[in-house]
């Protein structure tokens, strides 16, 4: 039993407690190449987040981690793969609208949305609820972006490939199937030079651009790779939850 893990804890300890901060950690459900589970954006969201507010906890941080929330939004061809689970952004913000609600209502002044899943744009969602709850300070943590990835790892890639591979055998070694199973995560380019070169944008149509359903090869994935990346990861991302814990929402600005 974790006093802040929501899920694990008890009246009992809530009571007697005074928490600062809230954690909301919010994932996908969707295949992940042949080798890693279908829940492995909310499954690693969930433990990273959960790492980093056991650092963030011993070091005074009254901080309570909320149940992950395993719907995000899908690019065009994924939404037809079976179970591949689709929440559109209108229903995401009807959700995170709710939670800010029930938070500010109890007392709860601070919450940090955790975003595990790329296909989730989680900035205006909070650019709109934020002014309906002003006493409320809101901020979003996108823990894939944080470090620079190849000091971590040797093949780029942004689902199921090397990284979030290593991410999973450290944290679930018994959900990988053996890599000599896994794609490689080829992924087919635009026709259009100006997609490639970034002047425009246009979801990735999934069915398309992926056989095995990856971008990015997980070859040479090790639990050492993904404990290295973690450890630095956790650190970073507690010391943020202490500094929300601690700051005066009244006077963020110097």
């Amino acid at each position: 039993m974790k006093p802040f893990i929501l899920e694990q804890t008890n009246w009992k300890q809530v009571k007697n407690e005074k928490y600062e901060l809230a954690v909301l950690p919010w994932g996908a459900t969707e295949p992940h190449n042949y080798h890693l589970p279908y829940g492995t954006d909310s499954l690693e969201t969930g433990k990273i987040t959960e790492e980093a507010a056991q650092k963030a906890w011993e070091k005074g941080a009254k901080i309570m981690v909320l149940p992950t929330i395993p719907l995000g939004v899908q690019n065009p061809g994924q939404i037809d793969l079976p179970f591949c689970l689709h929440t559109k952004p209108s229903t995401q913000t009807i959700i995170f609208k709710d939670i800010v609600e029930a938070l500010n209502r109890q007392g709860i002044g601070k919450l940090i949305l955790m975003n595990g899943h790329g296909g989730n744009d989680f900035k205006p969602m909070i650019r709109e609820i934020q002014p309906q709850f002003p006493e409320m300070l809101i901020s979003l943590i996108e823990w894939f972006k944080i470090l620079d990835l190849s000091q971590y790892f040797e093949h780029e890639g942004d689902h199921a490939g090397e990284m979030e591979t290593s991410v999973i055998l450290h944290y679930f070694p018994e959900l990988v199937l053996p890599l000599e199973q896994a794609g490689e995560g080829n992924v087919k380019q635009s026709n259009l030079s100006t997609i490639r070169d970034k002047t425009a944008w246009m979801p990735r149509q999934w069915n398309k651009v992926s056989v095995d359903t990856g971008v990015g090869n997980p070859k040479k994935a090790t639990s050492e790779k993904g404990k290295k990346y973690l450890d630095d990861l956790t650190t970073k991302i507690a010391d943020f939850f202490v500094e929300m814990a601690e700051c005066d929402a009244k006077n963020l600005y110097e």
